[in-house]
């Protein structure tokens, strides 16, 4: 049986390498970088799997910084109820809850 946590991580798993289960947002200064960077930015997020007990203390894989073509980027999932109203009653319930992946530059934040 998969506990809550596992639940969650599958959920923000699935969100951050293909979009689905949620929306994707980035910031202006990262839509403020050229193409090629931003390409890679969002091909290193997908595929981030450098989760570690310092940066995923919780281990729902909903957080992390990395260094991607000179810049430092940030990601960060938010889970808000399904009207987008407030926090989500229970994270690991998709059918509640509506899923908000942030990209930024770690200068943002």
């Amino acid at each position: 049986m998969e506990t809550r946590t596992e639940r969650i991580r599958a959920l923000n798993d699935r969100l951050r390498a293909t979009g689905e289960g949620g929306n994707v947002v980035i910031t202006s200064g990262l839509a403020a970088l050229d193409g090629e960077t931003l390409r890679k930015i969002m091909a290193a997020v997908q595929c981030f799997d450098r989760f570690t007990a310092d940066n995923d203390p919780y281990g729902e894989h909903d957080c992390a910084i990395t260094d991607v073509a000179g810049e430092r980027v940030m990601f960060k999932i938010d889970y808000y109820d399904r009207a987008m109203q407030g926090h989500s009653p229970d994270e690991s319930d998709p059918t509640v809850t509506t899923r908000v992946l942030t990209i930024m530059l770690a200068n943002e934040y």
